[in-house]
């Protein structure tokens, strides 16, 4: 929109054919039919002192301003080789980026071994013309007003190759992959490695395609770009094929970045140099035959000293994500239009999403660990997903997420593979256990006991809790490691279980000396029932003594209590246990009075040298007490067995199932 005209009638430039260019030096238009009365539009009047300097002496300098353009030329700046890097061409490449980050800039002197294709020195502008087509409609920045405006190519180089220049116009924006200049330029190798719009963006995609890999920059004498960051974080290439370009390089801290926020958002931006504002300027010159590669998040301005025909490109990376993403949500709160943005920078970002969850679980099944450059990208990643698709910013997102991608799912994927990845553990460890799988030993031991229980023979049995001498202290709270055993227990690590103090006069008893224990306990039992039943004749039991039964006749007169370790014998043996023994007053006196129980244990297998006396967890015993077994021949063997226990089978089936709820009851 141009203004408006005497008659009241609002003016625009393409109904009026005035170039944009030229309008804004039209102070008041005047069409056709007012030029008649009114005569031709009223252009601008220029102030400009002898000396050059602005008309009045305490107004701030312009950017872009003649004097601006004088001034910095005068200036001093930080040397760039404080910061930049500067490899050949043939040691460029992502083995080097990685090792070095690519978090400053680089400068390589000779384009020999980046493999990038260029036209010829004596290539010009004509010659983009004739490339591109002179009807092209492209930007141009007007320097001193640090304003846009559109025009035709043709009319471009036709301002570049004449005499006389009014104003400084500045050609940074021209994107030629559609065209026929593109078979001229190839980007660098080391571009076309790391390009996320390269190597990700899939041809099926309806969304179009980001083209931003290939820039002709066409710029006069004093040309200026004020300080910015390249759209959506973007890494930049340039090549200088004629004349000199100089930047000036800040580097992108968090309080760089703040006060660029500030600065950029102020209202009187064009009369602050950035540069003065922050601790270090470098000053980079880049000359005919030279490419400088900048980093994500660098803030930098650039001047034109003299003519320059110059190719670039820009190009995102999985070696700066974090910064992408922050710089991508600068824009934002800057409110940065639409033109001067990444296009469908958070469509590319959820296909790279997707590619580093499908790299993470391939490393992870080779037992590899990703780069941490990768692993902190991926994190940032996943934070910028779930900030996108949050209820209340979801509708503002939603038009940009591909409809290939699940996003809830991609979102929970990718945390688990980024916490394996940082808790350094393998997947088949940490994979989510089903509630209804067994508490299994991480180790992969299998020891006697649990081969025990696997075939369901054996009866679990507690721990001493029930011990009487033991439920006169105040019960605690059992710690996990105190938990009987559950199918439906989750794998948890656990600290090292803390040994309990050792009482004074106790010995540590394992599971065969209980059951042996509880052996000699049942058989004293049957012995006192059978004494006091006084109805059983004399003449059956002289009878049973003279005429004892085949199957007890090889019976041994010293048959120990079974253990553990003699449990396979007995199951496939016919012949009966021991007959009962008489009561015993020693032995009474220790294990009549105390109930016990015995945890499961890994050792339990009987030992050839372990003393017959028995033991048992919860009974304390301070002396060692005879052996129940040495005085089974004294024992009244005329009597005949109880009904259920005539068999060695029905006697050990009768000691191994006397339990409640898991505890063995003696």
């Amino acid at each position: 929109w141009l203004g408006s005209c005497w008659v009241g009638r609002e003016i625009f430039l393409h109904c009026v054919g005035v170039e944009e260019e030229k309008a804004a030096d039209i102070d008041l238009y005047h069409c056709p039919n007012c030029e008649v009365l009114h005569g031709p539009s009223i252009m601008k009047k220029r102030r400009v002192s002898s000396k050059g300097h602005d008309a009045h002496k305490g107004k701030p300098v312009k950017t872009g301003s003649p004097t601006f353009i004088r001034e910095l030329r005068s200036r001093t700046f930080d040397s760039s080789d404080e910061v930049i890097l500067k490899p050949t061409g043939s040691q460029l490449t992502v083995e080097f980026l990685e090792e070095n980050s690519f978090s400053v800039p680089i400068l390589v002197l000779k384009k020999d071994g980046l493999g990038m294709t260029l036209p010829s020195p004596s290539f010009t502008v004509r010659d983009v013309e004739h490339y591109v087509g002179s009807d092209k409609e492209i930007d141009v920045i007007d320097v001193t007003r640090q304003a846009d405006c559109k025009m035709k190519l043709g009319d471009f180089v036709k301002y570049y190759y004449s005499g006389k220049r009014e104003k400084v116009l500045n050609v940074i924006s021209l994107e030629f992959s559609d065209t026929r200049l593109s078979n001229l330029v190839e980007t660098p190798k080391i571009v076309r490695k790391l390009s996320w719009v390269e190597n990700l963006w899939p041809e099926e995609c309806i969304f179009e395609r980001p083209n931003v890999q290939k820039y002709c920059l066409m710029s006069v004498r004093d040309s200026y770009t004020d300080f910015h960051i390249d759209f959506g974080g973007t890494s930049v290439w340039y090549h200088v094929l004629k004349g000199e370009k100089i930047f000036y390089l800040i580097r992108p801290t968090n309080a760089n970045l703040t006060l660029f926020e500030c600065w950029s958002s102020s209202s009187n931006q064009n009369e602050m140099f950035f540069g003065d504002q922050v601790d270090k300027c470098y000053k980079c010159s880049v000359k005919q035959g030279q490419t400088l590669f900048i980093p994500t998040g660098w803030i930098h301005a650039v001047l034109t000293p003299v003519d320059c025909l110059a190719f670039g490109g820009n190009f995102l990376h999985s070696l700066n994500i974090e910064m992408q993403l922050k710089a991508y949500e600068i824009e934002k709160r800057l409110s940065t239009a639409d033109l001067f943005k990444f296009p469908n920078f958070e469509t590319i970002c959820w296909y790279v999403g997707k590619h580093i969850l499908d790299i993470f679980r391939g490393l992870r099944e080779n037992r590899r660990h990703p780069a941490s450059y990768l692993v902190h990208g991926g994190k940032a990643l996943n934070l910028a997903f779930r900030a996108w698709t949050r209820k209340e910013a979801l509708p503002d997102h939603e038009d940009e997420i591909p409809e290939t991608v699940r996003t809830v799912q991609l979102i929970k994927d990718l945390a688990r593979e980024i916490r394996l990845v940082e808790f350094n553990i393998t997947g088949t460890c940490l994979n989510d256990s089903d509630d209804d799988s067994p508490d299994l030993d991480l180790d992969g031991n299998e020891g006697p006991l649990a081969l025990l229980m696997s075939n369901g023979s054996f009866t679990l049995l507690e721990s001493d809790d029930d011990d009487p001498a033991l439920k006169s202290r105040p019960k605690k709270k059992k710690n996990s490691d105190d938990a009987p055993w559950s199918p439906k227990a989750r794998v948890t690590p656990t600290l090292p279980k803390q040994d309990r103090p050792v009482r004074e006069g106790t010995r540590v008893a394992s599971i065969e000396t209980g059951l042996a224990a509880a052996a000699a306990k049942l058989a004293q039992q049957e012995l006192q029932k059978a004494q006091k039943k006084k109805y059983i004749k004399k003449k059956t039991l002289l009878k049973e003594v003279e005429q004892p039964r085949p199957q007890e006749s090889n019976l041994s007169m010293a048959a120990p209590a079974p253990t553990l370790a003699t449990i396979p014998q007995l199951l496939t043996s016919s012949s009966p246990l021991p007959p009962p023994e008489p009561k015993q007053e020693a032995l009474s006196g220790s294990l009549a009075d105390h109930e016990y129980t015995a945890r499961p244990n890994a050792f339990g297998m009987a030992q050839a040298n372990r003393s017959t006396t028995p033991m048992a967890p919860g009974v304390f015993l301070t002396q060692r007490r005879p052996s129940v077994g040495s005085q089974s021949n004294q024992a009244g063997q005329g009597k005949r067995p109880k009904k259920g226990l005539a068999t060695a089978k029905q006697r050990l089936g009768r000691i191994l199932k006397i339990h409640r709820n898991g505890k063995l009851l003696l």
